[in-house]
Formats: structure tokens, sequence, C-alpha cells
């Protein structure tokens, strides 16, 4: 009789590992401790919950590296990408999806899969017998967290996230606002004019910039040592290293036409994406942020056309807890030291939900492969997966290790043979690789 996987935390990645091992015959006991203990982030009990944003980034297999893995978990039949297909809302070349409809979507698939079962409850220690994959994600408990540190002898890293506020759509005076995909970008009129931007004069943004840099902001405990991760940085943090810099990131003006007044570039640009397939909720694009609840909202309020915006969700920030998986994990994902353990998802230092999924898939099938008394490789390091998890599992320097997305940095570099190469040729010559050896990873497998 096949030995049971259990699977700790319904996130993209412990939902992906169920799905993966499950689909492999594997009998498989997914713990979650939501909505018995409920977190800072999440508002449902539902498997595979995007809390930060509603979407998954490029979806441009060609020229991108996350496209990339968008198309290695298709190709792997994964349940992740999947579901995010089916409910994906316009959002240009952005894969982004209604995030109750994705969430609910996985849960139900899940929940219906003979080979899977679950148990509703925190666990709190590292069992020494049995096959278990650990996908707690960010938010793992402290008391699980501890057990996580004695066992592994290295103290636990960490790093601070931020969550973006979310507008009811109503509340957005058109008027002032217009919709446009910035470059109008897009295949379809409904792409092209996915985003809904609001444009400031050098005079607004001026004010808004001292209003950030003045707001009430959430403070944390003397000695609290642990960072920001760059790529979702609280637009607090970015203004405070320079007045220009919002400007020339999220709040940039560039591949936008004011619809009502052509003529007048904007000097700075607020951009919303549709969170929900109703179009009734908008996120605001970038808008991470630390401010205390009470300041939000006036601040945010400064924006042209969110004078009377109302938030279905104020912005926040919490803590993200993952381990120094170089120093740790063998190339099986496994704990060096307790071998029966796989760890899963954005507590190894892979950041993004796609990335934190890619990861399940392969803990998944790995710990699959193993309960039927096989070993499977990883993938090779020149597709988007294996590039991961080479990083994570010893490509990383690990006294400097820190929360990475994929990207083209992590494959081995492009054989120049034949003169030197454009970078949008560069890059899919990275994907056609990444193609041919992650088919030839999964022919292996059959």
């Amino acid at each position: 009789m096949t030995q049971e996987l259990h699977i700790v935390g319904g996130g993209m990645a412990g939902s992906e590992a169920a799905w993966q091992a499950a689909n492999a015959g594997i009998r498989v006991v997914l713990h979650e401790m939501r909505p018995k203990v409920e977190t800072f982030a999440h508002q449902t009990g539902n498997f595979a919950e995007m809390v930060c944003s509603n979407s998954f980034r490029s979806d441009d297999d060609e020229r991108n590296a996350v496209g990339q893995l968008h198309w290695e978990m298709g190709a792997a039949n994964g349940l992740i990408m999947e579901m995010a297909r089916k409910h994906r809302l316009p959002a240009g070349g952005a894969l982004a999806v209604d995030r109750e409809a994705f969430s609910q979507a996985v849960t139900e698939a899940l929940r219906a899969h003979e080979n899977i079962s679950f148990v509703e409850e925190e666990v709190t220690d590292l069992p020494s017998t049995g096959h278990w994959i650990f996908a707690t994600g960010p938010l793992t408990s402290e008391t699980l967290g501890k057990a996580i540190r004695e066992a592994s002898g290295e103290e636990r890293l960490a790093f601070f996230d931020a969550i973006a506020p979310i507008v009811y759509a109503e509340t957005i005076d058109m008027n002032v606002a217009w919709r446009q995909s910035r470059y109008d970008k897009g295949e379809t009129e409904e792409e092209r004019t996915a985003y809904i931007n609001c444009p400031m004069t050098k005079d607004e943004y001026e004010a808004f910039i001292d209003a950030l840099l003045e707001a009430d902001k959430t403070e944390f405990h003397e000695g609290e040592t642990a960072g920001y991760f760059d790529g979702c940085l609280p637009i607090e943090v970015m203004a405070e290293r320079g007045r220009e810099t919002l400007r020339h990131g999220p709040m940039k003006p560039v591949g936008l036409t004011n619809a009502h007044d052509p003529q007048t570039k904007a000097y700075a640009v607020v951009q919303l994406r549709r969170d929900n397939a109703l179009g009734t909720l908008y996120n605001i694009v970038g808008f991470q942020t630390k401010m205390r609840y009470g300041a939000q909202a006036s601040v945010f309020r400064m924006i042209p056309g969110l004078k009377q915006a109302k938030f279905a969700r104020l912005g926040g920030i919490h803590r993200n807890t993952f381990i120094n998986s170089p120093t740790l994990l063998d190339a099986q994902m496994r704990l060096k030291s307790h071998p029966n353990l796989r760890f899963a998802g954005q507590i190894t230092g892979v950041e993004g939900y796609v990335e934190s999924a890619a990861m399940g898939l392969l803990a998944g099938r790995m710990a699959a492969a193993e309960l039927q008394g096989s070993d499977l490789p990883p993938p090779d390091p020149d597709t988007a997966m294996g590039a991961l998890v080479t990083h994570i599992t010893g490509g990383a320097e690990a006294k400097t290790f820190q929360p990475m997305n994929v990207n083209f940095g992590l494959f081995p570099p492009i054989d120049a043979k034949g003169g030197r190469r454009g970078r949008k040729d560069r890059y899919k010559a990275y994907t056609d690789r990444a193609k041919f050896s992650f088919t030839q990873w999964l022919e292996g497998q059959s």
C-alpha cells in the first residue's frame, strides 16, 4: 500500500504540490490551519488565496522569464496555472485573475480529488517519521517557525512584505481618470483599456510625496532586523529613497495619453488594475503601503480621480519568513538534517505566486516519485523551474541569500556563437532552450 504524503499549507505551493502528487496516484493529506487559525493577511479559508496582488505578472513566454515559468507549469498540468487562465482578467500583457473566483476554483478542484483528504489544524512541530512537505509560506506560525529553527540549527531569516489597497470601481471619478494599458498593450480592446489611470501635475505629485513622507506609519519592535523585498517595497520606502523615485517606478507617466486632455502630458500617473471579473474592484498598482489605516484614506484621496474613493480593503505590511535554503536543503528540496521533510514555496526563498507554485509542483512530483521507489531529478538549470530550484538548493551564496523572483540572470548564459544578439533575440533564445529542456524532462517521466 502506498504511503501517505502529508502537505502542510494550502497556499500556492501546497495546493500545487497536493495536485501533482495526487495525480501521480499518491494519497495526500493536506493540512491547513485556516480558517480555524487566522493570519493577518488572509481573508478566507480557501486554498491558494491571493493576498498581496491579483497578478501572476507577465504572460510572455518568449521573452520573459516568468512567462516561461507560466509555460512550464502549464506543460506540467499545473493546477494553479490552469485555474489562473480560466479566471484571467484583462491586464495588458500580464496574467491577472479574479482572485476570489480563482481561489474558489482551486479549492473545489482539490476537494473533489479522490486522492486528497484534508485536516484543519495548525501543525506546530516537525515530524520525525512519514513523508512531509512544508509549504507554510511567508506567514509561517511562530510555533512552527521555532521548530524549524531548532531542527535546522539556523537562525530564521525574514523580510517585510506589503499589501496594496483595493478601491470600489464606482467611486473612481472617470471624468478625471481614463482607461488605457501602457503603450496600448494587448490584443483586444478590453486588454488595451485594462487599467484605470489617474494623472498628476507636478504640484499634485509634490504634495502627494510630502503627505506620504509625513503620514503615520506602522513601526516595528526595536531590534527588528528584517528588511524589505525589493520587488514589493512600500511606496513610503520608495519615496524616502528620493522624491522622483515613484515617478520613475509605479507612477511613471510613459506610454499613456490622457483621454480627457491628450495635449497635456501628466507629470505622474497612478494606475489601478481590475481585481475581479465583475469589474467592481480595482487595486492600486505598486501601492503597497505601511501607512496606518487612518492615514491611508486621506493620503490616497489626494490622487486625482480618487477624491471620493471608498476602499474595499486598505493596505498593510507583514513579516515574511524564509529559510536559508542553500545551506539547509538538498537537490531534492529535502531538509538535510531531516530527509523525510521537504520544503516548498516562499519559505524556501523564492518570491512570488508563480515561483512559489512552481516549487510546490517540483516538490509534489519529487515526493511522489520517492514514495513510488524512484528518484526524480530536477529539471535542467536552463529551464525556469530548474534555474529556480538550482538557485535555492546551492546556486545562491548562503551568506547573502535573499528572496528571489525568477529572472534570466539565474539561467546559464546563452552561447554567443554566430555573433552578438540583441536583447529580445537573446531572451527568446533562453526561452526556446528552456522549452526544449523542460519538454525532455517531462518526457523522461512518462
